[in-house]
């Protein structure tokens, strides 16, 4: 009798957690859906800002960019005079194009502090097998619904990181800065690029030293010119 008894309160304890994470993760996809909500007051934006460019084997002074987003996911960066450096596969520093679709599965990850935030962690699955993304693991500071970071795992262009900060566009959820995150080891340099590496990186090949390395790119956006409409030619 003693064994039975055991066994209930172990099936007991075990639909008890299952129902707990099915609980959890509904609770997540409403966070998302939320945070999608907001991102979706937004039609259409025109922004400028400076853009700064941080490899180590590429000179790129800071230069001022416009930036245009067109919904669902139409995102452009034009970049005045120099280079423009990021990943190849359309990969952009937008959230509007990370959160396109409700066909996803979130799973809760814990809390985090994010520049001096308390965050959600939530973990997306798409729930379609052919999507590019593999997984996007989302920092949420809940009480405002904005992305502080994100961090996404792709097929196709590995693994990138965008954290953002907030302002007077934060209603909107759009960000006052973004700085994105990606590994260079598959990325093809532009022609006229300056490549400069250490001595002690001599006898390394060209290829094995981008391997190596990081990127990283800083936008600090200066305005914002919202729901104004846009002609789909701003991006051919």
């Amino acid at each position: 009798m003693t064994k039975m008894i055991r066994i209930k309160k172990i099936i007991l304890l075990l639909i008890a957690a299952l129902f707990s994470v099915a609980v959890n993760a509904q609770d997540m996809t409403g966070l998302i859906m939320k945070v999608k909500a907001k991102l979706d007051q937004v039609s259409d934006y025109e922004a400028d800002g400076k853009m700064k460019t941080d490899v180590a084997f590429i000179k790129a002074p800071v230069g001022k960019v416009k930036v245009y987003f067109k919904k669902p996911n139409k995102f452009r960066l034009k970049k005045d005079g120099g280079i423009s450096l990021l990943p190849r596969g359309g990969v952009s520093v937008n959230m509007n194009s990370i959160i396109t679709t409700a066909d996803f599965i979130a799973l809760a990850a814990g809390e985090a502090m994010v520049g001096g935030t308390k965050t959600k962690v939530v973990k997306l699955l798409p729930a379609n097998e052919n999507s590019d993304i593999v997984l996007t693991t989302m920092y949420i500071d809940e009480a405002n619904l904005l992305v502080k970071k994100a961090v996404t795992s792709t097929k196709e262009n590995g693994t990138y990181e965008i954290e953002m900060s907030y302002g007077a566009f934060g209603q909107f959820g759009l960000p006052d800065k973004v700085v994105f995150s990606f590994n260079t080891k598959d990325y093809k340099l532009p022609k006229g690029i300056t490549l400069e590496f250490d001595d002690n990186e001599k006898e390394l090949t060209e290829a094995q030293k981008i391997k190596n390395r990081k990127g990283r790119v800083e936008i600090t956006y200066t305005n914002y010119l919202i729901n104004k409409g846009m002609s789909d030619s701003v991006f051919k």
